[in-house]
């Protein structure tokens, strides 16, 4: 793959991953109780596991040749962001003392869950991804670009999310308001994002 192409993907790719969303708040949330973090990012990177080898099978472009299976798969996302954003702003998580070690497999698949449900991911997979791939003369095959660039996003969730949850730890747990206004606001955000992507993609059917 051209050299240009990726460095302009990875900055794009970063742009969209450190905008505060439904992972930033699940990272967050993780941090402040003291769960396991790497489990929690590992459940995302995951997803979007998901998310890569679908795009790589060719699913994506079907998906997005289909404006009913778009429009399912994208309510669907929204109805799951604006569930968790609800959660979020009803119970915002709280700095715990004790590190809290219960349901390591439930942390890892709730992260898989949100991110495979996350209208961000399918955003970046059907709409943003395809166009630095390749088509015409190029060295790889499109599946294999498509993998590339899916692994490139991967890396880059795990290195954000990771440090994410390392800063959240240090700098909230020991101010419970911040914290709850952190929690809120990206509670706030599930909410209006869900909300604006349910309203624009049924209004377009």
């Amino acid at each position: 793959m051209d050299s240009g192409l990726l460095f302009s993907f990875l900055a794009v790719d970063l742009l969209l991953v450190c905008v505060p969303g439904a992972d930033w708040a699940y990272v967050i949330a993780t941090a402040l109780r003291r769960g396991p973090v790497p489990r929690a990012v590992a459940g995302l990177v995951c997803g979007y596991a998901l998310h890569t080898a679908l795009a790589a099978a060719g699913l994506a472009v079907l998906v997005a040749g289909s404006p009913k299976l778009l429009t399912a798969l994208t309510a669907a996302g929204a109805g799951y962001l604006l569930w968790l954003g609800w959660g979020v702003l009803r119970r915002p998580a709280v700095p715990s003392a004790a590190e809290d070690t219960a349901d390591v497999r439930g942390c890892f698949l709730r992260g898989a869950t949100i991110s495979g449900l996350n209208p961000k991911g399918l955003l970046l997979y059907l709409s943003v991804l395809p166009q630095f791939l390749t088509l015409r003369g190029a060295h790889l095959p499109v599946p294999v670009q498509t993998a590339a660039l899916g692994l490139l996003h991967m890396g880059c969730c795990a290195v954000v999310y990771v440090a994410v949850g390392a800063v959240s730890r240090a700098l909230l747990s020991a101010r419970p308001a911040a914290a709850r206004a952190v929690a809120r606001t990206s509670g706030a955000a599930m909410v209006g994002i869900g909300a604006v992507l349910l309203v624009e993609r049924l209004t377009t059917v």
